[in-house]
């Protein structure tokens, strides 16, 4: 008979295979000289502009995920293998997938020998490999637990734990883990999901209070259609046509990858951005500068279904020298960590219609005015947020999953 452990990980395996099943639209490998040209989103956030005041310098970065390369052009001295606890390094520099090492590229790359250039380029990457469906189940069994590479995080002087993956069961041990790193001062963020074209089901660690939940969006400002929503969106980011690495052979990029993966990568650097600029601030300061600045056309404290407080600007609170970043002790998302990160959301179209996934419902049980409403509200918004051309946003995209399975102890 299985165990409960085992039970859990062959259920966990066997959701990312179907995940992973769905059709990705990846197109052909693109070159490694031209893959920054691919990086719609460092123009669109004006990153050049931003580097002249912060480069994440003297933020770490802990990426859990499927392991981080360190030896990537990219890559090369911003890994910091060395601070993982050995109890826990299982894989942490063999990256299983590509995916990790994307992650931490997109965060902290150099962009040498033409890899991908990170948001934040001064910031380190604190590496971590948990279980994936990529992995044979000895493999699988070796990778450390998620609760205690979370509790470890929480102990050293990692600011940022960036997790771009997901499950649909809550483990209390998890919970009970993040729940610990909030109060160390750490603050983290998670993928919202990718499976709105499915059953759009809630999922963890992204669920769980203390957890800043990112969805994703195009150059265009559209929220991407793969890209779940509910009371877990807390922010929002670009995710769609972005590259990264295609496999775990590390040969070549592929263009056109998508996911809320990417988008809590880009939001991780955001928040390292900031702190590297305010090493005075707490992880609630940084979290309420770019809640309070993200680009919306709504009411601020009613987020969006869709797109939660609007999409992040951290050039906003970079070029202001007198930004006031509010209490150090006051959480900006206490209402929804109280509550379980319930809450209202404007969710009508640009057209008055509304999306095609269902509203979502107050505390209370009765559907928000906002979400009804005819008038353009919460996926309503121009593109200046991040300094491109207008454009509105609307619910479209391609659907691309990548949700990591975890191994239970």
């Amino acid at each position: 008979m299985l165990s409960a452990s085992t039970r859990r990980l062959t259920a966990a395996c066997a959701a990312l295979g179907a995940l992973m099943a769905l059709p990705v639209g990846l197109a052909p490998s693109a070159a490694a000289a031209d893959v920054q040209s691919q990086q719609w989103y460092l123009s669109a956030m004006k990153a050049d502009e931003m580097w002249k005041t912060s480069t994440g310098k003297g933020v770490k970065v802990a990426v859990v995920d499927s392991g981080v390369n360190p030896s990537t052009s990219s890559l090369r001295g911003q890994v910091l293998a060395d601070e993982v606890p050995k109890s826990l390094s299982y894989g942490a520099t063999k990256d299983s997938a590509g995916h990790g090492t994307t992650m931490a590229e997109i965060i902290a790359g150099t962009g040498q020998g033409g890899g991908l250039k990170g948001l934040a380029p001064g910031a380190k990457i604190v590496p971590y490999r948990i279980a994936g469906k990529e992995l044979s189940l000895s493999e699988q069994n070796k990778a450390p637990d998620v609760a205690k590479v979370i509790r470890a995080i929480a102990d050293s002087d990692v600011k940022i734990i960036n997790m771009s993956f997901g499950d649909d069961i809550p483990y209390e041990d998890e919970e009970a883990a993040i729940k610990y790193a909030a109060s160390k001062g750490k603050l983290m963020f998670a993928a919202s999901g990718n499976g709105a074209q499915a059953k759009n089901k809630v999922e963890y660690p992204v669920s769980f209070p203390y957890v800043v939940g990112v969805a994703a969006v195009d150059k265009a400002g559209t929220v991407g259609k793969f890209s779940t929503h509910g009371y877990s969106v807390d922010l929002s980011a670009p995710g769609v046509d972005v590259p990264g690495w295609c496999d775990a052979t590390f040969q070549s990029y592929c263009a056109h990858q998508q996911g809320t993966s990417e988008a809590t990568a880009i939001a991780s650097a955001s928040a390292a951005l900031i702190w590297s600029a305010h090493p005075d601030w707490t992880a609630n300061q940084v979290l309420r500068s770019l809640i309070d600045t993200a680009g919306r056309e709504w009411p601020k404290d009613t987020p969006s279904n869709y797109l939660g407080y609007g999409i992040i600007r951290p050039r906003k609170v970079l070029e202001n020298p007198h930004y006031d970043p509010g209490s150090a002790t006051a959480d900006p998302l206490a209402t929804e960590n109280w509550r379980g990160k319930p809450g209202s959301s404007p969710s009508a179209s640009a057209s008055g219609s509304t999306p095609s996934a269902p509203a979502k419902s107050t505390p209370g049980g009765a559907t928000s005015a906002a979400d009804t409403s005819s008038k353009p509200s919460g996926n309503t918004l121009t593109w200046v947020v991040v300094g491109a051309a207008a454009a509105l946003v609307v619910i479209g995209g391609a659907a691309f999953a990548v949700i990591r399975s975890r191994r239970r102890a």
